[in-house]
């Protein structure tokens, strides 16, 4: 059984790790825009205007999981501890 110290430890984690994967597809799909652009658009068969939108939508759902699942139960393991 974990202790409520180890459980906000993981959750900590879990944030860190998450928030780093998201600014890491952030700053992928930024910067490498233009070969990953053409990547999805022959993959999927989509237009540049359906990428941008499918790119916004990806990451406005990982955020909104992020905060849902991981700094939420963070923030209230750290005020229950």
């Amino acid at each position: 059984m974990l202790t409520l110290t180890e459980l906000t430890s993981v959750f900590g984690w879990m944030l860190v790790i998450n928030l780093a994967l998201f600014t890491l597809a952030m700053v992928g799909i930024l910067w490498l825009k233009g070969w990953i652009r053409g990547f999805h658009a022959r993959l999927f068969q989509l237009s540049e205007s359906q990428l941008e939108a499918q790119y916004f939508r990806y990451l406005a759902n990982y955020k909104l999981a992020i905060l849902v699942f991981n700094l939420v139960p963070y923030l209230a393991l750290l005020l229950v501890g």
